[in-house]
This record gives C-alpha cells, structure tokens and sequence, in this order.
C-alpha cells in the first residue's frame, strides 16, 4: 500500500474517531430519545458550545476528506506516488489530527491555520500528480 493510501485508511478512521467525539457528548447532552428519533421535531435544546464545535468538525473534515481521497485516488491510480505525495499524505493526516481539539477549544487563529495547511497539503498533491 502507498503511503498515500495509509493517510487516507487512517484519515478514514480518524473521521470514525470523531463521530465518537461528537455523538457521545451530543446524546448526553439531548437524551437518546431525540437522538435515536426521525428529528422531525426541533432539538429540545441548543448543544453546548464545545459539543456544537465538535459537530463542525466533524462535518468539516467530510468535506475536507472527499477532496483529499481524490488527490490520493489520482495519485495511486497514475503510479505518481513520490517523497512528495508521500509528506502530503502525513501533513494532511496530523493537520486533520490537530484541527479536532483547535476547533473544540476555539484556538483563534490556530484553527485556520492548521486548517489551511491540510488543504495546502492536498491542493500540492493533485498539483505534483500534473507536473
């Protein structure tokens, strides 16, 4: 397996990893009763401020994610695989890592910056697999 692949199978289960961080918190905090419900009717109450946080995240690193797979997809697919796609792989997995507790905790600036980083990642990738 790449190393590109590797980042995206643990990039893949770190998205796993955050459901836990969002839906434990999010059932205690609005009862199973609405969380396991159709959610016809609105939420009971708001989130709390960290546990909606966690829910931004997490729906951050979906989008995040689908754009990443296909810089690693074109790089495998076209056997461009390099030292290069490799390091953009592992920046894009530990930029993942550290934006979960920079999101929680409200690190102003840090957030987008790491945030940013893990797309500068990507975008270098799909960029080394034209050159």
């Amino acid at each position: 397996m790449t190393p590109e692949l590797t980042a995206l199978s643990l990039a893949g289960l770190l998205q796993i990893v955050q459901y836990g961080l969002f839906a434990i918190p999010a059932n205690l905090e609005l009862g199973t009763r609405y969380t396991a419900s159709p959610r016809d009717l609105p939420s009971p109450r708001p989130l709390s401020l960290r546990t909606a946080r966690l829910q931004r995240a997490l729906a951050n690193h979906f989008e995040a994610l689908i754009l990443f797979t296909l810089a690693v997809t074109v790089t495998t697919l076209s056997g461009q695989s390099s030292a290069l796609t490799a390091a953009c792989g592992w920046t894009y997995l530990a930029a993942r890592i550290l934006y979960i507790p920079a999101y929680a905790f409200g690190l102003v600036p840090w957030r987008s910056v790491i945030w940013a980083v893990g797309f500068l990642a990507t975008t270098v990738m799909i960029a080394a697999n034209l050159i």
